[in-house]
């Protein structure tokens, strides 16, 4: 077995380790390489299970908690999600494999630039990007059928709720920016919204406006 295929098989043994065994998401995880969505230093280490600096003050997620959020997201293929936090691309490109479209946003440009690059080069031609206010979602394309936030806020904010279709599901981190968060799942029925808590998590806060360039 080449070091590549070992490699592989490791990484997909450690998500079924954590939880990840939805077996579309473990395809689409296998499919899309992370190594392409982390530059320099740090892209030897594309297939370790750890959270890695991506330009920005931001990271990209460890491949378990994107598998694990990308599951209880339960996306199906007539899908139109809305991924909040583009950062490295990484997640918006394995929800690309699962849904029809992909909507996603991020506050600074850099990193949707570099993403988008990403993208064209993998030929993942159903994600488009925008550099915009996530906490504001996306009103000109709301409503969607499934919501990601990958940036934490104190409460599930007002806008994304509203953005949700009835029968729609968000998954978001939730709690203060400085302790250990919440992984959240949100159902939006006709009468309401009900939640469920997941598990720990640790991911950036959602930060209001759009990032000045440096």
């Amino acid at each position: 077995m080449s070091d590549a295929a070992e490699r592989k098989m490791q990484f997909l043994y450690a998500l079924r380790s954590k939880g990840v065994t939805d077996k579309h998401v473990l395809t689409a995880m296998e499919k899309i390489d992370r190594a392409p969505f982390i530059r320099g230093l740090f892209s030897e280490r594309a297939y370790e299970d750890m959270p890695l600096p991506i330009g920005c003050g931001q990271t990209i997620s460890q491949p378990s908690v994107v598998g694990l959020m990308t599951q209880a997201l339960e996306v199906s293929p007539r899908d139109k999600v809305l991924e909040v936090g583009t950062g490295s691309g990484y997640q918006a490109a394995i929800l690309s494999q699962l849904a029809r479209r992909v909507y996603t946003v991020d506050r600074h440009r850099r990193l949707v630039r570099e993403a988008r690059e990403v993208f064209e080069a993998l030929d993942l031609t159903n994600i488009t990007a925008f550099t915009a206010d996530g906490s504001h979602g996306l009103p000109d394309q709301a409503p969607f059928d499934r919501i990601l936030v990958t940036a934490a806020a104190e409460d599930p904010p007002g806008p994304l709720l509203a953005q949700l279709k009835i029968g729609g599901i968000m998954v978001l981190p939730v709690g203060q920016s400085d302790t250990v968060q919440s992984m959240i799942r949100v159902r939006r029925h006709e009468t309401g919204f009900d939640y469920d808590e997941m598990r720990p998590v640790r991911f950036v806060p959602l930060v209001e406006g759009i990032a000045r360039e440096t």
